[in-house]
């Protein structure tokens, strides 16, 4: 089916009310994509949703779709029509599933790792490979937090190894842990559907009897060999006595989800526990790092 889309230029202000005015006028779906590029860090639990100050806000309509009505009805609730900036685009009728599923890849991380899709071939059978399918919750390995995460999980040796991923979302580094030889892991996740994702993919890749899963008022108190948590800065920072109790003695410790202006605040803190290695960048993002002292 061919659909029309509609583009409005908003900002921090105005993107939730146009989010609003298009679901009233027929939008089938509504998306928020930043104009400019400028990062936000993730609101605390509890705080109010953040837009960007030059934000996009996109309304999918299907193309037989009275769209003239749509623009003068906007127009005619919007406070000053001269400023309501907006474009009309017609999309091209497409296979969208097949569209999605055509970027994704294998991946490989260091030496040993691959993160594969279940509908591609494998590409090196005798490595460690998760399979693993976007979609479910988060987490498959594209982005650079992620990447440097796995990256640093397969320079390890893990054999024998108790595990705990704290923020484990789809539970692809529990996964990767496990793949790589680890005896046991716990995820932690404030999200019971981040939670359901990693024990769904668990049991895709064999290894749900060697998983442990919990909500963070049910987590166990244990130390372990090697704690990673790729959540974000705001939380490393608040959270910072509860994830480093998870450290046993000599045990390892990894961090991301941060930027890297917020990298030498991070390292400072827990610099108080642990010899930090050298920070490790990735885009725009970097992965901490270090041993139990």
């Amino acid at each position: 089916m061919p659909w029309i889309q509609l583009r409005l230029s908003a900002d921090e202000e105005t993107a939730e009310k146009y989010s609003d005015w298009l679901t009233a006028c027929g939008s089938q779906a509504v998306t928020f994509i930043d104009a400019k590029d400028t990062p936000i860090y993730e609101p605390l639990p509890g705080d109010d949703v953040i837009y960007w100050s030059n934000t996009v806000v996109m309304g999918l309509f299907e193309a037989s779709h009275d769209m003239d009505k749509v623009i003068t009805y906007l127009q005619s609730i919007h406070p000053d029509k001269k400023a309501m900036r907006y474009k009309l685009e017609q999309l091209e009728d497409k296979d969208w599933e097949r569209e999605w599923m055509d970027n994704f890849h294998p991946m490989k991380f260091g030496e040993r790792l691959w993160i594969c899709p279940s509908w591609r071939d494998v590409p090196e059978p005798e490595a460690v490979n998760v399979m693993l399918d976007p979609g479910l919750a988060f987490g498959t390995g594209t982005h650079p937090t992620t990447a440097l995460c796995l990256t640093w999980l397969d320079s390890l040796d893990l054999k024998g190894k108790t595990v705990v991923d704290f923020g484990c979302g789809s539970g692809i580094l529990s996964l990767a842990a496990l793949k790589l030889g680890a005896e046991k892991v716990i995820g932690i996740d404030i999200d019971p559907q981040a939670l359901q994702a990693s024990k769904e993919n668990a049991k895709r890749n064999n290894v749900e009897s060697r998983l442990e899963l919990y909500l963070p008022e049910d987590q166990p108190m244990c130390k372990a060999d090697v704690v990673v948590a790729n959540i974000l800065a705001g939380p490393l920072r608040e959270l910072a006595p509860t994830i480093i109790e998870f450290v046993g003695e000599n045990g390892l410790l990894a961090l991301s989800g941060v930027l890297e202006e917020q990298a030498t605040e991070l390292q400072t803190i827990y610099g108080k526990w642990c010899k930090m290695d050298p920070i490790a960048v990735q885009e725009e993002w970097v992965r901490l790092s270090g041993v139990m002292k």
